[in-house]
């Protein structure tokens, strides 16, 4: 199984962070529970200083609590969430959640 990432940030406030956060995301893969492909995004927007997550699977997943979500998109259906004063040991935690949430 395959964990893609990816980041669009705007300014250098989550940087580390997300360097960080990208590492820990790339360990998942290893885990057997795993059970289908997925992406994350990390990105910011404009006049607001939370970071922003993108998960998308090819296959439609169970709700995560604090995930909003699915959506569909090209890439299959995405959930998203955003984290603002969270440890980067937190923010990895539920990003976890998401990319191991059961497929329907």
């Amino acid at each position: 199984m395959t964990i893609t990432t990816d980041h669009r940030l705007l300014t250098t406030s989550w940087t580390a962070d997300v360097r960080a956060m990208e590492t820990a995301i790339g360990r998942f893969a290893k885990d057997p529970a795993l059970t289908g492909d997925c992406s994350v995004m990390l990105f910011e927007v404009a006049h607001d200083g939370d970071l922003h997550v993108n998960v998308t699977h090819r296959h439609q997943t169970s709700a995560v609590k604090g995930w909003a979500g699915p959506g569909t998109v090209a890439a299959g259906f995405v959930h998203n969430r955003t984290f603002g004063e969270m440890p980067q040991t937190g923010i990895v935690r539920h990003i976890r959640d998401m990319v191991f949430a059961a497929r329907m």
